[in-house]
């Protein structure tokens, strides 16, 4: 049986090499930060064949990524930094990024006994995958006495799993892997990233202040949330099959290529679920949610690099009734029509009266809500420290529900690897759903 073992843990600093300057000390926090400050960090690794010619040791392959590391966050302090907060006589506060360089923590586990392909070769992801990644449990908001990063280097037999658990509030899924691809490349011997991290936050409505201000988040807030027994798949879908679900879904509507590859998927997943959850209302409203980025949907877009949160959620509501007496492409075509509305106006618009009444996610409500993050877009398997491309990601227990669909590139070239958590008898139930399955590539 596997058994973990945590073996060191200590604080990696940014190394403030010559050249690199940074006068930033303090990073305010805008809304699309501040909505996250009370779910969990944000955690992502990459599985590794352990390199034939290295050794992990202090002066080996853990001191190579420690040294790297150290460089990587001159280039972005707010990763080495801490959450600061600002309190006021009307009972509101503000959070910020105090880029004070306390650093970020640097832990070497081991597992015994467990191999790459035990990662690799089960149905369901192995529970021990979670204790991969540090901060399991821990808020947002409480980056305050927490590192912002937490990186965990994990020695299995054959490999190396390479887990970060990065604070939400601080970045999204495109600033995670900037930072994670940054530090690949100057782990392979880059002097500097290719792409800088551009660091203000200085987006908003002119005539809105920063920083911006919220009510004090209440001790109820805080309250450990009850995690209902659920078990996650990875299901994988090739390029040909990709395609021939967004062919179905434009041929439904009678257009040709409005409704895009992953538009199609995502409904062609969300209807397998709501069709074997067997819901017994079928008026029950039931939500989904895809990230949209928004960096180019700005005018004028953002900068380059932009280091921070800048999604927005593009949100379908319908009934079980609606969902499935219909077919893929008319789905597909509100979730179409509700993407191309997060536009620039949307945006402004959504800070205007977020500030006005703002509205902090909280994992207690997740109910009935179906919620796809992550990206296939991101560079995930370029990924490479020195010793090789990953053989696998996969995510941490952080914002994990009955209904969270976590997205990555695949192995091969155009195809999706598709994360999936829900309870056991529906994952079960889709495993034998002829029409979902039909699209699913086997391993």
């Amino acid at each position: 049986m596997a058994r973990f073992e945590e073996i060191s843990t200590c604080i990696v600093q940014a190394s403030r090499s010559a050249g690199v300057k940074n006068s930033l000390t303090r990073i305010e926090l805008s809304p699309w930060d501040l909505r996250l400050l009370l779910v969990d960090y944000n955690q992502k690794g990459l599985l590794f064949h352990k390199p034939k010619t290295q050794q992990v040791g202090e002066e080996g392959l853990l001191h190579h990524l420690k040294t790297s590391l150290s460089r990587t966050l001159d280039f972005f302090p707010p990763l080495a930094g801490r959450l600061g907060i600002e309190k006021f006589e009307d009972e509101t506060v503000c959070f910020f990024i105090d880029c004070n360089n306390f650093g970020a923590q640097f832990t070497h586990a081991i597992v015994h006994g467990l191999s790459v392909n035990d990662i690799l070769e089960p149905k369901y992801v192995p529970e021990i995958v979670y204790s991969f990644f540090p901060l399991n449990g821990i808020l947002d908001c409480e980056g305050i006495s927490n590192p912002l990063l937490c990186v965990q280097v994990t020695e299995l037999d054959d490999g190396y799993f390479i887990g970060c658990s990065m604070n939400h509030c601080v970045a999204d899924g495109t600033s995670f892997w900037h930072f994670f691809n940054s530090w690949c490349e100057i782990s392979r011997g880059s002097d500097h990233p290719s792409k800088l991290p551009s660091l203000v936050r200085g987006f908003a409505p002119d005539h809105l202040n920063l920083p911006v201000k919220i009510p004090s988040l209440q001790k109820e807030f805080f309250n450990e949330f009850s995690r209902p027994l659920l078990k996650e798949r990875v299901f994988s879908f090739s390029k040909e099959n990709i395609a021939k679900l967004k062919s179905n879904a434009n041929d439904e509507i009678g257009k040709t290529s409005s409704i895009s590859s992953l538009q199609a998927l995502l409904v062609h997943v969300w209807r397998s679920a709501i069709r074997c959850r067997r819901i017994d209302d079928a008026n029950l409203k039931i939500t989904f949610i895809t990230h949209v980025g928004a960096r180019n949907r700005l005018c004028p877009p953002l900068p380059e690099g932009y280091f921070g949160n800048a999604i927005h959620g593009g949100v379908l509501t319908s009934t079980p009734e609606e969902l499935l007496s219909h077919g893929l492409g008319w789905t597909a075509q509100k979730l179409n029509q509700i993407i191309a509305k997060q536009t620039h106006e949307e945006t402004m618009n959504f800070y205007v009266e977020w500030i006005k009444s703002p509205l902090i996610l909280k994992k207690d409500n997740w109910t009935n809500i179906f919620v796809a993050g992550s990206s296939p877009r991101f560079n995930v398997y370029g990924n490479d420290f020195r010793w090789g491309k990953p053989v696998a990601v996969r995510s941490g227990l952080g914002n994990k529900f009955d209904g969270k669909l976590t997205l990555f590139p695949g192995l091969e070239e155009g195809s999706i690897d598709m994360e999936i958590c829900l309870s056991p008898d529906i994952l079960s139930a889709m495993e034998n759903d002829v029409e979902f399955m039909q699209f699913v590539t086997l391993k």
